[in-house]
C-alpha cells in the first residue's frame, strides 16, 4: 500500500487533528490517515494523489505541502 506524507501547519490541538483526519478520509482512494500533532504531519495510506490530499487539508483551513 502506498503511503504519502504531508506536512501540515496550523494545527494546535486535538480538534485540529480530528478535522484534518476527517478531511483526508473523505478524499477518494484514502484507506487510512494518521495525523500527528507533534510532528505536524499526516501519513496517508491508499491510492489518493498528493494534490488532492493537500487540497482537502487547505479547504479545512490549514496549510499543507508534500513532505520532503
Amino acid at each position: 500500500m502506498e503511503a504519502t506524507t504531508i506536512k501540515v501547519t496550523g494545527m494546535t490541538c486535538g480538534h485540529c487533528v480530528a478535522a484534518v483526519t476527517k478531511a483526508l478520509q473523505k478524499v477518494p482512494g484514502v484507506e487510512a490517515a494518521d495525523v500527528n500533532l507533534e510532528k505536524a504531519q499526516a501519513v496517508v495510506k491508499g491510492s489518493a494523489d498528493a494534490q488532492s490530499l493537500i487540497k482537502a487539508v487547505k479547504e479545512e483551513g490549514y496549510e499543507a505541502a508534500l513532505a520532503a
